[in-house]
């Protein structure tokens, strides 16, 4: 018998995706380009590698969401002293919108996150964080 669990989490996470879609319309960008947003400010200058990662997404699609971002001028790529890889950093416009979309996300979280106390919240956290996949035994 498969557990309930699972199919709960993966409709939640597909309601939150497609809700946070519609709230990041208006910067023209999606949650897969936000997360990334999200990461380099978080971690300061990050290489390719080291996104694709931490995200858990393959290589070929952070290059192109990231060379997305370029263009639309929330990133910057330049070379780094291997010069087989390539470091990606908020650009300046980039730093300058952050804070009006992270406000933004803000409002987002609170929305969702206002049926929870403060308590659950971090107890999900640890919850969450006890899920060990194979594959993240193996990309660390």
């Amino acid at each position: 018998m498969f557990h309930p669990l699972f199919h709960l989490f993966f409709q939640k996470t597909r309601l939150l995706n497609k809700e946070l879609n519609a709230v990041l319309k208006s910067y023209h960008l999606f949650s897969s380009q936000w997360t990334i947003i999200f990461c380099v400010e978080k971690h300061g200058e990050m290489s390719l590698t080291e996104i694709w990662k931490y995200l858990n997404v393959e290589a070929p699609t952070i290059t192109r969401t990231v060379n997305r971002l370029c263009e639309l001028g929330w990133l910057t790529v330049v070379p780094s002293e291997d010069k087989r890889e390539k470091i990606v950093k908020l650009s300046d416009e980039g730093l300058e919108r952050y804070p009006e979309i992270a406000t933004t996300i803000q409002r987002f979280e609170q929305e969702y996150l206002q049926a929870f106390t403060p308590e659950e919240c971090e107890q999900l956290m640890q919850l969450l964080n006890k899920v060990n996949f194979q594959s993240e035994q193996n990309s660390i």
